[in-house]
């Protein structure tokens, strides 16, 4: 039965995933900058095009003359993206290993900032895919009435293709998503080209389909601090063009060679399309008369029944009059980047899960590549995360909405404060003047970059506090302590098998025995010992390798450790460990059939049940395949850390580990 399970189960995972790839293919996924462009950039082109709608209907509560201020207030978004563009190309240069802010804020402000920067980006990441789908499903509703009526449905449905899309590597969805990124960059600048040259050229009449509508209540006339206010808070809001500026910087790993330079050069593309679609969409519809309103109700002298159309949909519509297919071929493209914007969180989010994995902050699970060399396990934390939030929230946008891009401010600020420290402490040694010269011109650009988006988090923290934000800060402080918690955790551990000398050690029969080793620690040790002490006719240490920097430590650390007994490396290109042990335990059973083999496993025995969701998974696997082979018998050399002497003394009965400890069933 069990077989049965596993071969099924096994079967749904090459249909979803396809077949695993090698640990040397690597190279083959990574991105070249066409590819990079569309996986890293639909995030940020998606908010350029619902950014633009923002400021105008901000501007709206002020009147129809507030409009005259759109352009300049999309001139001040656009010199805060150049800033932000050219920080962060500094950004990928400084530090190229995929960090991005986490990594600039804790080598330069400290592992409390970094921690922060991770939060809220990671916070910010899965609301990027809860918003992106949740606002296409809003869109294609308003074509097809089934969606309409089952928005969350589709938001679910949606998130588990892409997610299937994702596991299936980073090249794949790239290049499945390029076409369509393309498709909306090129359709939305011929639209914008064409529109600008009938009126400015041809000195057509291009009027948008709201144009001489008049808003209700839009002599309000806010004048002094009131409409400076109002100005700053449709800056803000025009601001949310920015996110996804910075998915660039965490994803440098996934760029081909050389890495740095692709990824500058893709963050340069990306600022000048966004740039360049932000002021045309604005200039557009300033000049074929967009009016738009938080609610069509608001809108004077509107035929009855009037359904307002986004505001990309009624340039399309002004610009292609006469000629539906532009019409047409705008509107679902743009619903296809809003699907797509999702994308940049997909590839973000796994990189940092890794890193912070990597620096202890989050269980080691999600540092590992999968089957198909994609951080599967991040990828499916952010599919359920997403998921979630789109149910609570019941997929709509105007409540999602609120909570966004507090998260990518945040890390903003740390990372410009951290840019500019980093350039400051340089600039304490560097005695070249033309080196000094640059990097005065970086500290200004910095300096100038933190003191925008520092405005705009304040901005967006007073004006979307009350309305919702404030979940987005009590859910990166619930993240913050719960990492922080993970790795006070994992370095307790590290504490105990540093310091802790050897305990008794107990003498099974003579065996032909297999020791396995992952690292050289105390755990081995005792293993190693334990072992030897059974006086078997072979023994031997195995280890697998599944990264290669590791194994090549581990063997020089074994070296040069003394101990009298040889490692052997198995190899395992698709990163198995238990499949590997097995295949090799067989072997030698074949070679030797009267032998009896035992495999010894170091084992961690702990006394809560979260931490044996940080230990232990390989262990348990590997026992459960090799209790079925026979003539094996396996042999569990426990480690007790300190938690599970507090349970052993608290008489907690129910702690992992009891009954191998011997005291289950008291009290």
């Amino acid at each position: 039965m069990l077989g049965r399970v596993s071969k099924l189960t096994t079967a749904v995972k090459r249909m979803v995933v396809g077949r695993p790839f090698r640990s040397d293919s690597l190279g083959h996924t990574l991105l070249p900058k066409r590819i990079a462009l569309p996986v890293f950039a639909s995030d940020a082109l998606s908010s350029v095009a619902y950014a633009p709608e923002e400021i105008f209907l901000v501007l709206s509560a002020a009147g129809l003359s507030a409009y005259v201020y759109a352009p300049w207030v999309g001139l001040a978004v656009a010199a805060v993206m150049a800033v932000v563009v050219a920080s962060y190309r500094q950004n990928v240069h400084a530090y190229p290993s995929g960090g991005g802010d986490f990594e600039v804020a804790t080598v330069n402000l400290g592992p409390t900032a970094g921690l922060t920067v991770g939060s809220a980006l990671l916070v910010d990441y899965v609301l990027t895919v809860a918003v992106s789908i949740s606002s296409a499903a809003s869109n294609i509703g308003s074509a097809v009435p089934f969606v309409a009526t089952h928005k969350v449905l589709f938001a679910v449905v949606a998130i588990a293709l892409l997610t299937a899309m994702n596991l299936r590597g980073v090249r794949e969805s790239g290049t499945a998503f390029a076409i369509p990124t393309y498709a909306f960059m090129v359709g939305v600048i011929v639209m914008l080209g064409w529109g600008l040259f009938r009126v400015e050229i041809l000195g057509d009449q291009v009027r948008a389909e709201s144009y001489g509508f008049q808003l209700d209540g839009n002599e309000s006339h806010l004048v002094g601090l009131a409409f400076v206010f109002l100005i700053a808070r449709a800056f803000s809001s025009g601001c949310a063009a920015l996110t996804g500026v910075e998915a660039i910087s965490n994803g440098v790993p996934a760029f081909r060679k050389p890495k740095s330079r692709n990824a500058a050069t893709t963050l340069l593309m990306l600022g000048l399309v966004a740039i360049t679609l932000l002021i045309g969409i604005i200039t557009l519809a300033r000049r074929v008369g967009v009016v738009y309103a938080s609610n069509a109700s608001d809108l004077v002298g509107a035929p009855p029944g009037y359904e307002q159309k986004t505001l990309i949909a009624q340039l399309a519509k002004a610009v292609f009059d006469g000629f539906p297919a532009g019409f047409y071929f705008i509107t679902v493209v743009t619903a296809l980047i809003l699907v797509l914007a999702a994308n940049t969180a997909f590839n973000g989010f796994p990189v940092l899960g890794s890193i912070l994995a990597q620096n202890r902050y989050l269980p080691r699970q999600l540092h590992t590549r999968g089957d198909r060399l994609a951080f599967s396990n991040g990828i499916l934390f952010l599919s359920g995360a997403a998921m979630a939030f789109v149910v609570l929230f019941g997929a709509e946008v105007t409540r999602l909405i609120q909570l966004y891009i507090v998260g990518v401010f945040v890390s903003f600020v740390l990372s410009q404060t951290g840019m500019l420290r980093h350039w400051t402490r340089l600039l304490r040694t560097e005695t070249d003047p033309a080196a000094r010269r640059r990097m005065l011109r970086s500290r200004v650009i910095n300096a100038i970059g933190l003191t925008m988006t520092g405005i705009v988090l304040v901005i967006v923290l007073i004006t979307k506090f009350l309305a919702g934000a404030w979940i987005a800060i009590v859910t990166m402080a619930a993240i913050f302590g719960l990492m922080r918690l993970i790795r006070k955790h994992y370095d307790t551990v590290a504490r105990e098998l540093d310091e802790q000398a050897d305990e008794n050690l107990v003498l099974p029969s003579r065996t032909h025995s297999i020791v396995l080793v992952s690292k050289l620690h105390l755990p081995t040790r005792r293993a190693v010992a334990f072992a030897r002490a059974t006086r078997p006719d072979v023994l031997e240490a195995v280890t697998v390798n599944v990264d290669e920097p590791d194994t090549r430590q581990l063997v020089r650390e074994w070296e040069k450790s003394g101990i009298p007994v040889p490692l052997k490396v198995i190899e395992s290109p698709y990163r198995e460990i238990t499949k590997p042990v097995v295949d090799y335990v067989k072997r030698v059973r074949r070679t030797s059939p009267r032998d009896v083999v035992t495999v010894f496993i170091p084992e961690y025995v702990v006394g809560h049940w979260w931490e044996q969701l940080l230990h232990n998974q390989s262990a348990l696997r590997l026992k459960g395949r090799l209790l079925f082979e026979p003539g094996v018998m396996v042999t569990s050399v426990p480690w007790q850390l300190n938690s599970s002497d507090r349970a052993r003394r608290q008489g907690d009965v129910n702690a992992p580990g009891a009954v191998r400890r011997g005291y289950e069933g008291q009290g």
